[in-house]
């Protein structure tokens, strides 16, 4: 389960912030050793409370000590470069809180304008606007409008546009480029205008009556009558005689 987010604000109850106290100073002057020790520098805490004489501190008294001298003889240069005091974050929190309030507001009047434009496109009379609104809401109607003229002039571009190269010239401009491709497909016999249509068309051609067919076979059966054997052949002695 997740943590609560603590409220910071004044423990008003004495035993709570007492023991708030001693379980958070714990807590930091153990982060201090460990960053000591992990990324090899030098660090000391020192924590002052209400009612005690003396201070609570990481490392060793003396050690402390050396520490805090080497800091106060560097110049102020490398001393304030990183350092940060209660002044300082609670004005860097301002900032950044201001900032955050200015795109929100920005924000939710946009949306607020879009609304109202949606209104009087279905009717709405605009009276009672104040000065304000109503110099948004014509910034907003003419930002429209010049998105749409925008996309018109893209759309009317793109239909002026020449068509792409026809399959005629694919040929010569794979042999300017050394490669080859597939020729294009023959055209289709005459009579045939839809090229979908050509099997159908095929059929039909085959269920008609063929009048080529028809005149060989009836010459054929003519021949075949007239090329009877005859009974008295005289051709035979004529040519052995």
């Amino acid at each position: 389960m997740a943590r609560s987010k603590v409220r910071l604000s004044w423990i008003v109850n004495d035993s709570t912030r007492r023991a708030t106290l001693k379980k958070r100073r714990k807590g930091l002057l153990k982060k201090v050793q460990e960053l000591s020790i992990l990324c090899g520098v030098d660090a000391c805490a020192v924590v002052y409370a209400q009612n005690e004489h003396q201070p609570q501190m990481w490392p060793s008294p003396p050690e402390t000590a050396r520490i805090m001298t080497r800091f106060k003889n560097s110049s102020q240069i490398e001393r304030t470069r990183k350092m940060i005091d209660q002044d300082s974050f609670l004005h860097q929190r301002v900032v950044k809180l201001m900032e955050q309030l200015r795109r929100l507001q920005s924000e939710n009047k946009e949306i607020r304008i879009t609304k109202l434009l949606c209104e009087g496109l279905l009717g709405r009379d605009f009276d009672d606007l104040s000065i304000d609104d109503a110099s948004a809401l014509t910034w907003m109607a003419e930002a429209k409008l010049r998105m749409v003229y925008e996309k018109r002039e893209e759309d009317s571009k793109r239909q002026a546009m020449p068509p792409p190269q026809s399959q005629a010239a694919a040929p010569l401009a794979a042999t300017a480029t050394g490669t080859q491709q597939t020729p294009p497909a023959p055209p289709p016999p005459t009579g045939w205008s839809n090229p979908v249509n050509h099997g159908q068309q095929a059929v039909e051609a085959v269920q008609q009556p063929n009048w080529f067919t028809d005149v060989i076979v009836n010459w054929s059966q003519q021949d075949s009558d007239n090329l009877l054997v005859d009974p008295n052949p005289t051709w035979s002695a004529t040519l052995f005689h």
